[in-house]
């Protein structure tokens, strides 16, 4: 069964993910707007990671899953991540400091 995460280590986890960048768009899956929630799952004591991607076909799940493994490694001890494609991801779900950042990249936003 899956509960809310208590508020710091929902803190401590999201920020934690910062450090986990889209490797096609250069900014973090936080301010992307990919996390959809997070919550923990009591029976197999991990985080529970809801998120999604740009696009349902993206190849890069791998890269994705293994550096929110480093970006968690002194966080939690297990995690899982959920893909969801509903709803859709699109770029009304980007925070206004993903925004600054794809725009220092060269992105007009």
């Amino acid at each position: 069964m899956a509960t809310a995460l208590a508020p710091a280590l929902f803190d401590q986890v999201e920020e934690a993910l910062k450090d986990v960048m889209d490797p096609e768009l250069g900014v973090n899956i936080v301010d992307l707007g990919l996390i959809y929630d997070l919550t923990w799952d009591d029976e197999n004591n991990a985080l529970i990671i809801s998120m999604t991607l740009t696009s349902a076909g993206c190849p890069l799940t791998d890269v994705l899953e293994e550096q929110t493994a480093q970006a968690l490694d002194n966080v939690v001890d297990a995690f899982r991540i959920n893909w969801v494609w509903m709803p859709p991801w699109g770029p009304e779900k980007i925070t206004d400091d993903g925004r600054d950042m794809m725009r220092a990249l060269g992105f007009s936003m």
